[in-house]
């Protein structure tokens, strides 16, 4: 869950990313170094020495690119395991929406107007669209925000995690698929927002999969843009969750069973259409994929920096849990889980809030206790990132403390110097590869 890039970058690592400026693209150089967050859930650099972040911001890291992501995420979670999150934390996120309707990644004086400059951020507006439509009491708030995303839809249907014209490029799958989650959580019905032209966000995503003209390998994958073309597992797991209509919670499905994964069916001929079952095939397929990757991998996904060895890639591979539920798939989500399990609190810890979110939004989707995953209690560890929670329906359980300085979970030090260090590894629904224009797995 990352947005797609954080200016530019938004994938879950970052969700805002799309600038044509420097700035923009300092953003995104910070979210592929991340490889993670809104990265989705990078929390980014140390903030400055000089800078004191907001009461009620979760997280102590730079918020520059990732703010409203990581916060939208946390509060989001916090609310599916029944903990009731701080006014303020509610009241600060609010506050960050501009008077048009948008979301930007973090403005540090929310009083002043958002000019033209404002990077405005389709995925941060859609992760804020979430938790505040799950929080409650800001429907105002969540409509304006609505409208200003069907006012940047493109022409395919679908979105790019900036605005055409604050250097924006092409629809991509990440984007696009978060903006459905965020449709559907206002109560909208996403294959009715359509472009001028008529092309709805499923449309869009339909262009993004790999279909049977693909190399064998390769199909029912899909593909972060049209321009790169090549399999991206960032954008596979957004993907299936947008062709299912649901966003970053997902109702857990059954551990035991579940439907099976299957393969594109490339013996039939024809168009795959547009309704329900069109796009639960596309999403079948997509999910084959990711099954076939993590089984080549022992259970979790792999990502490489520039010029770095190839590492595990945590934030995705909790993403394609959810994917795998979201399609109900409980039984294909449990061996990445497992591996979830044993190796990711450490990155959790490196990374911050979002990261922390996620975990949590993986074991719910799972139906898994998330506040005893690998001897960690996620919801323990997510509210000590900020303001304390204004109440709990249940109470987090004593674990294994391995949120302390020291061990830093299964993966070890070698994930968090030669990862974590690097602006946060791994990312996940939207920063992660949203906006890393990133090729490959």
């Amino acid at each position: 869950m990352a947005p797609t890039a954080a200016p530019q970058p938004h994938s879950a690592a970052p969700r805002p990313r799309r600038a044509g400026t420097a700035l923009a693209a300092l953003a995104t150089a910070a979210v592929l170094a991340g490889a993670a967050a809104p990265a989705a859930y990078a929390d980014g650099p140390a903030a400055p020495p000089q800078q004191k972040l907001p009461k009620g911001l979760y997280g102590s890291k730079d918020p520059q690119y990732d703010g409203v992501w990581r916060q939208s995420l946390a509060l989001l979670a916090q609310h599916t395991v029944g903990v009731r999150p701080a006014t303020s934390a509610v009241d600060w996120l609010a506050g960050q929406q501009c008077a048009d309707g948008a979301f930007t990644a973090f403005r540090a004086d929310p009083g002043a107007a958002c000019g033209a400059g404002t990077l405005r951020d389709t995925n941060q507006t859609a992760a804020a669209i979430q938790a505040l439509t799950a929080l409650g009491g800001h429907g105002d708030a969540v409509q304006k925000a609505v409208g200003w995303l069907k006012s940047v839809q493109h022409p395919d249907g679908g979105w790019s995690s900036m605005p055409g014209g604050q250097g924006g490029s092409e629809s991509d799958a990440n984007s696009t698929a978060v903006v459905i989650g965020a449709l559907a959580a206002a109560g909208e019905k996403p294959e009715s927002v359509t472009a001028k032209g008529g092309k709805s966000p499923y449309d869009a995503l339909l262009g993004f999969q790999l279909g049977c003209d693909a190399k064998e390998g390769e199909r029912g994958a899909f593909t972060f843009q049209l321009k790169n073309a090549a399999p991206n597992a960032d954008a596979t797991a957004a993907a299936i969750t947008g062709a299912l209509g649901k966003g970053f919670v997902v109702a857990p499905a059954a551990k035991d069973a579940g439907q099976p994964v299957k393969a594109l069916d490339c013996a039939k001929d024809g168009a795959p259409g547009s309704g329900t079952d069109a796009r639960t095939a596309l999403a079948d397929g997509g999910a084959s994929w990711l099954v076939g990757q993590l089984a080549a991998n022992g259970q979790h996904l792999k990502s490489a920096m520039p010029g770095a060895t190839q590492q595990p890639d945590v934030g995705n591979t909790a993403d394609t849990v959810v994917a795998l539920a979201a399609g109900g798939h409980g039984a294909a989500a449990q061996q990445p889980l497992a591996w979830l399990e044993k190796n990711a609190t450490g990155w959790a810890k490196q990374n911050g809030p979002a990261a922390y979110a996620q975990l949590v939004l993986a074991a719910h989707a799972t139906g898994t206790d998330p506040r005893s995953f690998g001897g960690t209690d996620l919801v323990a560890a997510l509210n000590a990132t900020g303001p304390a929670p204004a109440g709990s329906s249940a109470a987090s359980p004593a674990a294994d403390d391995d949120t302390k300085d020291g061990d830093a979970g299964g993966i070890g030090l070698w994930w968090v110097i030669g990862v974590g260090l690097a602006v946060g590894a791994g990312a996940g629904f939207l920063i992660s590869g949203r906006n890393k224009n990133k090729t490959g797995l």
